[in-house]
């Protein structure tokens, strides 16, 4: 599952899950572009990378701005060809549909639908023409099996496997996978922060491991499907949830 001779564009790379991707594939070979607009947390996590051999271009920007991201990304990777796109990035409002602004609906839907469908209208037309490469989209368990109060969060993460599934169907033929991993519970810091702990614990006792994840957990499966070992995925939506929504 080396990852040498790649490059990976890996979105809300600071923190949780998508720092966890950016050592992983560090650890594995591969070079880096790490989006965040977080510039304190992404320089934690270009350090991380860099100091596990990776060559790593880091970009401190707002995704939803779509405008202004085609410019800011083709002017940094007019060089870089990118060979694994992982749609990491992602924000909450939580809701039922009664309290849901449907402002936040948007917003949900933007970061979660929007921004994956213009990375991969951005990168897709250079994998196909290198007749190789990786999207991985993060999903949920949500996303799969819905949740109380997560009205915009789980038609998001719902959303975007269908946009695996669509995408993956087009850009097969040319030697590109498209894969999805449906997230269970894991120790991300929006989650040790935000979450109270009963919600925490009612999900625990649902999940037959009996734990939350690790954000490597996640991050090595995402991995996995960049890999060569993988070759043969494409449309699968793999859930990653230690047995929680089965």
């Amino acid at each position: 599952m080396r990852l040498e001779y790649r490059r990976a564009l890996i979105t809300g790379a600071g923190q949780g899950i998508g720092r966890a991707c950016a050592e992983v594939f560090a650890e594995r070979g591969a070079d880096l572009v790490l989006l965040d607009r977080n510039p304190e947390t992404l320089e934690i996590a270009v350090k991380a990378a860099m100091d596990r051999g990776s060559k790593v271009t880091a970009l401190t920007l707002d995704l939803t701005d779509l405008e202004s991201l085609e410019g800011k990304l083709d002017q940094a990777c007019r060089d870089l060809p990118i060979d694994i796109l992982v749609n990491n990035a992602g924000f909450d409002r939580p809701g039922t549909s009664a309290r849901l602004e449907m402002s936040g609906f948007s917003e949900v839907l933007g970061i979660h639908l929007s921004v994956p469908l213009f990375l991969i209208k951005l990168f897709l037309p250079t994998m196909k023409a290198r007749k190789w490469g990786r999207i991985i989209n993060v999903s949920s368990i949500y996303g799969l099996i819905g949740a109380k109060a997560e009205v915009a969060y789980s038609t998001a993460k719902a959303g975007l496997i269908g946009l695996t599934k669509s995408i993956a169907r087009e850009a097969g033929p040319r030697g590109v996978t498209v894969n999805a991993v449906a997230a269970g519970l894991t120790r991300t810091p929006t989650i040790e922060k935000m979450m109270a702990e009963k919600y925490k614990q009612d999900i625990i006792i649902e999940t037959p491991l009996g734990r939350m994840a690790e954000p490597e957990e996640i991050a090595r499966v995402i991995a996995f499907l960049a890999s060569e070992d993988a070759s043969y995925i494409t449309a699968a939506v793999i859930p990653v949830s230690g047995g929680w929504g089965i």
